[in-house]
């Protein structure tokens, strides 16, 4: 009687790992560093342009920049290309005394049918908007993250899937849109209800569009992981180029 517990405990857990995965994001760009800030910069003064506020999150307008945490002193933003466009550049800024620097930057993919205002589950598309970064996890050991990092098998995507994205879970980020913090980002739990969505990650790039999520190469995760840190309150700004100007 024992055993037969023990097995039905571990087919619920699976049950419920898998169900995370199915309602998730699963269904790779170089890296750069932080000198095309200065660069632009140089630019802007050739062509007689106005040099970009240093104080600002570049091309973000003022509904979302004044959404960012005053205490927040890393900014992951997300560019997409265009609203219908599962196509993106992430760049991480941090914050040096009252200046955002462009510190690393890396190609990557967002929701395939693009982005909305409106996020409901199923749509395909990501969320606008600014939202904190406080939990982590994957396949994979920790790598040395800062923020409280969650390893577990039950990350792992299902093999029905296509093979290239298998290894999308091997690192994650979440991304606090309708979820919890402070909890591993397979928690369930969805404040807002089931049908605004949830289990919105940055996690590893498979070369094209996600669900809903942001992903990135393996080296861009890696950095992430070992440099977002909760002391400076990090968070992601995210939306395509006409949404994140408003």
């Amino acid at each position: 009687m024992r055993i037969s517990g023990t097995m039905s405990m571990r087919a619920a857990a699976a049950a419920a790992a898998a169900l995370v995965l199915l309602t998730a994001c699963g269904d790779g760009g170089g890296d750069s560093g932080g000198d095309k800030g200065a660069d632009q910069g140089k630019q802007a003064l050739r062509s007689g342009a106005p040099r970009p506020d240093p104080t600002r999150i570049p091309d973000v307008g003022d509904k979302l920049q004044s959404r960012i945490p005053d205490q927040s002193r890393q900014v992951v933003a997300v560019y997409g290309k265009g609203v219908n466009s599962g196509d993106a550049t992430v760049v991480l800024y941090t914050k040096q005394g009252k200046a955002w620097e462009r510190t690393r930057s890396w190609t990557a993919h967002n929701g395939k049918r693009g982005w909305t205002t409106n996020h409901h589950e199923g749509d395909k598309r990501s969320p606008v908007g600014v939202y904190t970064l406080s939990d982590a996890g994957g396949v994979l050991p920790d790598p040395g993250a800062r923020l409280p990092y969650t390893a577990s098998g039950s990350f792992a995507a299902p093999h029905y899937w296509p093979k290239s994205h298998w290894t999308d879970f091997n690192y994650v980020i979440a991304i606090d849109y309708n979820r919890v913090k402070g909890t591993s980002p397979l928690d369930q739990t969805r404040p807002e209800g089931q049908s605004k969505g949830g289990s919105i990650w940055l996690h590893m790039d498979h070369g094209s569009g996600t669900s809903a999520c942001v992903s990135l190469p393996k080296s861009g995760m890696e950095y992430l992981l070992k440099n977002l840190d909760p002391k400076l309150h990090p968070v992601v700004v995210m939306g395509d180029k006409a949404h994140l100007a408003a």
